[in-house]
């Protein structure tokens, strides 16, 4: 699939025909147990490529205040428009790649794997330009390969590699808590700016 294909009528229609194998139905458990330690509810965090944004649900069940949702598909932002109507969380529509904004915590789940794997120099970029000094880019990523995709896969070094262009890698681990299904082939990260 090209870059091209996967656009906003692509996932709208993934959504619309309930074609979603990555949505777990909840907060994934390795970004939910990080998400538990973090003591300022007032720091500012963007998920991009959101889903159905099950960690912004998290979130603002556990009093965060400033969270930014980010997706390409317009059907997806429409019915979580809905289903947050009044609550404190700004959805976006829109390309990742255009969003503009400064962030204390940016949340990766499923969005990096959803991508061109040609756009992934762009993603780390895209990613530090994002970040407040002293921000973090933490999440999960696959730790192994797809036959065609979406999802893309990959593995540690790779990611090391391209991640190390434009971002301190403070931990990437194999998860010790992921989910049954995805045991053994994701890894936890976190990265923050290179000065």
């Amino acid at each position: 699939m090209s870059q091209t294909t996967l656009n906003a009528e692509y996932w709208s229609n993934r959504y619309q025909q309930q074609q979603t194998g990555w949505d777990i139905g909840y907060g994934s458990t390795p970004l939910v147990e990080y998400l538990q330690s973090l003591k300022d509810k007032s720091i500012s965090i963007l998920i991009p490529g959101c889903g159905n944004a099950y960690e912004a649900e998290w979130l603002l069940q556990h009093g965060f205040t400033d969270i930014t949702v980010l997706d390409i598909s317009p059907v997806l932002t429409a019915a979580l428009a809905e289903r947050f109507k009044g609550q404190p969380i700004n959805i976006i529509t829109g390309d990742f790649f255009e969003h503009n904004g400064q962030y204390d915590l940016i949340l990766e789940q499923t969005f990096f794997c959803a991508l061109d794997p040609t756009l992934r120099s762009r993603y780390v970029e895209h990613m530090h330009q994002l970040l407040k000094p002293g921000g973090e880019l933490v999440g999960v990523l696959f730790n192994k390969e797809f036959e065609g995709g979406p999802p893309f896969g990959g593995s540690k070094a790779e990611y090391e590699e391209l991640f190390s262009k434009h971002l301190h890698i403070k931990k990437m681990e194999l998860c010790y808590n992921s989910i049954l299904p995805r045991r053994g082939a994701e890894l936890f990260f976190s990265a923050d700016g290179k000065v």
